[in-house]
């Protein structure tokens, strides 16, 4: 199975905000972005809808900035794939021109089944488990670039 790369740079995005320590000033979307490597704009979808989710709460304003709240520290990375993700199928058996195999194909089912057995091995897995050494240290590394 293959992640979208939507949920990708949801996922880093989070596990960057993940490592932010008491004190450190919350980091700007703009910033997220720039950390991770790709453009504001989709880093900006990816926020909002981690936002939604109630794993990031963004405040605006002097002093504001992204942080990870509880729920977003403690969640199953299986939760968040799957939210992340959608209900969509491996494989597209409807639609324009629908499969002619679908009312007995076997390849369905079992492609579901695998795609559950991918979520279920990320359901022990938590964010914060995913921030333990080695990757914090290099999370915390990824600064933004002065200009210039």
């Amino acid at each position: 199975m293959r992640l979208t790369k939507f949920t990708d740079l949801a996922l880093r995005s989070v596990m960057r905000l993940a490592v932010l320590k008491d004190g450190d000033d919350p980091l700007a979307t703009r910033e997220v972005a720039e950390v991770v490597g790709v453009p504001y704009t989709h880093a900006a979808k990816a926020i909002t809808r981690l936002q939604h989710l109630g794993v990031v709460e963004a405040r605006r304003g002097r002093g504001g900035g992204l942080t990870l709240t509880e729920l977003g520290r403690h969640a199953s990375v299986g939760w968040l794939v799957r939210e992340l993700e959608g209900d969509g199928e491996v494989v597209a058996c409807e639609g324009e021109t629908p499969c002619p195999l679908r009312g007995a194909c076997r390849l369905r089912g079992a492609l579901r089944a695998a795609q559950e057995a991918f979520y279920s091995a990320l359901d022990p897995l938590t964010v914060a488990d995913l921030v333990a050494s080695p990757a914090g240290p290099v999370l915390v590394g990824l600064t933004v670039r002065p200009s210039g």
